[in-house]
């Protein structure tokens, strides 16, 4: 028989493990480089940007579209590590199970 309180109950349970997991994931960062490291960003795995390091020899060189370009590069993949962390992570949580609306 069909037990509503007890769906209800693991639901909520896998809520909190999530805000939980949520929680945790603001804590770890990961870096985002391009330009054979002359470029590199940090994030949190809130998608947060927390720094930012570019090398002198590229700020002196002046070319900006380079620049412009590496940093997007980096931010992107950044970004993309994140993403890989996040999944990794919620699959552990969720037991593999996607959730709309989480990564």
């Amino acid at each position: 028989m069909f037990n509503f309180k007890d769906l209800l109950q693991q639901a909520q349970g896998l809520q909190t493990k999530i805000r939980d997991l949520q929680d945790e994931l603001a804590g770890k960062t990961v870096t985002g480089a391009a330009g054979g490291d002359m470029v590199r960003v940090e994030f949190t795995g809130a998608q947060e940007m927390v720094s930012i390091r570019i090398e002198k020899e590229l700020l002196d060189s002046g070319d900006q579209e380079l620049l412009e370009g590496l940093i997007v590069g980096a931010v992107n993949d950044a970004l993309s590590k994140v993403r890989e962390l996040v999944s990794g992570e919620m699959s552990k949580v969720t037991g593999g199970v996607r959730i709309p609306g989480m990564m």
